[in-house]
């Protein structure tokens, strides 16, 4: 058994050009092994497992959907919104919610506090993912590409 504590996973900060989006993460999986190029799914893992901290009044990511990855969160600490096709719910500590695949989200934290949420994903091989703010699309075959009709930053069109 390969056994960590949270606390002593770094954290991975993530944060655009211009500032608008940020976050932070432990990477859980990974510090248990997880090798996420990997398509071996002994290696892979059959799911993932992330605490994503969001700082107060930014979203984490841009607006996105994937084409076959579930994603499932739990709010550990703080207040935000989540973004989806219908427009905003409110979400607090101890919340916890679902997104399926096609399901377009993004998570906002409130302007007085951080957001920390846990996040557990499975792990398809060949993911996408649609940005409908920008219209781009991006393409893991089995690198990591944008795309509208040449590629682009992972930012681009969105701040």
């Amino acid at each position: 058994m390969k056994k960590i504590n949270v606390r002593d996973i770094p954290e991975d900060p993530s944060v655009s050009p211009k500032g608008k989006f940020a976050s932070t993460s432990r990477e859980v999986s990974v510090a248990l092994g997880r090798q996420p190029l990997s398509t071996d799914l002994r290696e892979r893992h059959p799911f993932d497992v992330e605490i994503c901290r969001i700082p107060a009044g930014k979203p984490n990511y841009p607006y996105h959907s994937h084409s076959a990855q579930w994603e499932f969160y739990q709010v550990v600490s703080g207040r935000g919104l989540a973004r989806h096709k219908d427009g905003t719910t409110p979400i607090e500590a101890g919340d916890a919610f679902i997104f399926a695949p096609g399901e377009p989200h993004q998570l906002i934290a409130d302007a007085a506090t951080d957001l920390v949420v846990t996040v557990v994903a499975d792990n398809p091989v060949g993911e996408s993912c649609h940005y409908p703010d920008s219209g781009k699309w991006l393409v893991r075959s089995p690198e990591r590409a944008l795309l509208r009709s040449a590629p682009l930053d992972y930012y681009d069109g969105e701040e």
